[in-house]
């Protein structure tokens, strides 16, 4: 199991665009990948859960990953979020 912590740096937080990029990164993956913000935790392939979760810029992210891939997975993924959040 691996774990990340990211504080969104992004003003406008975890909204369409990227909730839809986060989605389509952990989708390649076949790792379960749940991440969680203050409110809740949801599983990070469902783009649904990821807007509901209503993190704004501030929050703390905590993705935890589990799985055959999850090296490779986190890194991609720890890559993604500097990138994009």
């Amino acid at each position: 199991m691996k774990t990340i912590e990211y504080t969104i740096t992004d003003e406008l937080g975890i909204h369409a665009r990227p909730a839809g990029l986060l989605v389509k990164a952990a989708g390649k993956f076949q790792s379960d990948i749940k991440i969680a913000s203050p409110k809740k935790e949801v599983d990070a392939k469902r783009i649904m859960g990821v807007m509901s979760m209503g993190a704004k810029q501030g929050d703390l992210l905590r993705l935890t990953i589990t799985g055959a891939d999850e090296d490779a997975a986190a890194e991609e993924m720890e890559l993604f979020l500097k990138q994009n959040l």
